[in-house]
C-alpha cells in the first residue's frame, strides 16, 4: 500500500519543522513539490533547504540508493479575477486540476506493492511526501485533493498528516501576541470576507489571502493592526500600531515587497479595543 505524508513546514523557518516533522522526512521515498513558477522559485529552494538540513541524503543520480527523490509537478494556472459567486466553482476546477496532477505523480512514482503488476523496481519506494507551508489544516487544499483523489477510485493509498507552525502562529509570537483575550473568541478569516464585513461577535479576527488590503474598509473603527509579511523567512517583516496610523506604511511596504520578489504572503491579526492585551514590537522591515 502506498503511504502518503502530508507535512507542515512551519511558516518559512527551517527550524521550525517538529521533531515529528523531521522523523517523517527521514521516512519518505520521494518528495512532491509543487513548482508554482520562476516568481515564486524561493519556494521550492525552502523546501531543498529543509530537506537538506533534516532528510538525510538524496538518492544518487540514477534515483537508485536508500536516499529519497525529488519530483517537481507544475502547478495548474488559477483564473484570479474570479469574484463573487463565480469564486467557489474557479476553486473547484483549478482543485480537480492539481487532483489530477497528483494522482498521475502518485500513481507513476510510488510503487503500490498490491499485486503481482505492480512496479517494485529498485529505488521506486512505497512512501511519498507532499510539504505544505504552515499548517495543513488552515487554508491549504492538499487534504481535500487527496480526498478527491481517492473517491475516483483509480489508486489507493493512505495517508497521515503531520502538524506544522502556521503563519497565524509565527505572526502572533512576532509581535508577541496572543490571538485572543481573556475568555474571548477568536476568528480566522480571508481578505474576501473581511471585506464584506467585520464578523460578528468578535474583537480579534485574523485574516489571511488578502490580496487587496482589506482592511482598509475598517479604518473608521481604527482598531489595532499586528501585521507581518513573509513571516519566519529572512525576508519577514512587521508592523503594528493603530490602522489609522500605519495602513499606508503596510501598502508601501507590501507593494515594495511585491516588486521585489513577484509575489507576497502576509497575514494580520485586528484587535478592536486596543491595548486591553498583548505587546507592542517594534517596526521591523
Amino acid at each position: 500500500m502506498r503511504k502518503i505524508y502530508v507535512i507542515g513546514i512551519g511558516a518559512g523557518d527551517p527550524d521550525q519543522l517538529t521533531v515529528q516533522a523531521v522523523k517523517a522526512l527521514r521516512r519518505v521515498d520521494v518528495f512532491f513539490l509543487l513548482d508554482k513558477g520562476d516568481r515564486k522559485s524561493d519556494l521550492i529552494g525552502l523546501r531543498h533547504e529543509i530537506l537538506r538540513r533534516h532528510a538525510g541524503e538524496p538518492a544518487g543520480e540514477s534515483g537508485q540508493g536508500r536516499g529519497y527523490r525529488l519530483v517537481e509537478v507544475r502547478d495548474p494556472e488559477r483564473e484570479r479575477a474570479a469574484d463573487g459567486a463565480g469564486y467557489p466553482g474557479t476553486v473547484d476546477d483549478w482543485r480537480s486540476r492539481r487532483a489530477a496532477l497528483y494522482e498521475r505523480a502518485i500513481t507513476d512514482e510510488l510503487s503500490g506493492g498490491e499485486g503481482p503488476d505492480e512496479d517494485e523496481g529498485p529505488g521506486r519506494g512505497s512512501t511519498g511526501a507532499f510539504l505544505v507551508w504552515g499548517d495543513p489544516s488552515l487554508y491549504d487544499s492538499t487534504l481535500a485533493i487527496l480526498e478527491e483523489i481517492l473517491a475516483r477510485g483509480s489508486v489507493r493509498f493512505e495517508y497521515e498528516v503531520i502538524p506544522g507552525i502556521s503563519s497565524v502562529s509565527a505572526l502572533a509570537a512576532g509581535h508577541r501576541v496572543g490571538l485572543n483575550r481573556v475568555g474571548g473568541p477568536v476568528q480566522i478569516t480571508t481578505g474576501r470576507r473581511l471585506a464584506e464585513g467585520w464578523p460578528e461577535g468578535v474583537d480579534d479576527v485574523v485574516v489571511m489571502l488578502d490580496a487587496h488590503e482589506s482592511f482598509r474598509h475598517h479604518l473608521a473603527a481604527d482598531p489595532v493592526i499586528h501585521w507581518g509579511a513573509y513571516v519566519g523567512t529572512d525576508d519577514e517583516i512587521l508592523v503594528s500600531g493603530r490602522l489609522s496610523e500605519v495602513a499606508d506604511r503596510i501598502g508601501e511596504l507590501r507593494s515594495a515587497a511585491r516588486a521585489r520578489k513577484g509575489w507576497i504572503m502576509d497575514t494580520y491579526l485586528l484587535r478592536r479595543d486596543p491595548g486591553l492585551s498583548g505587546g507592542t514590537p517594534p517596526d521591523r522591515p
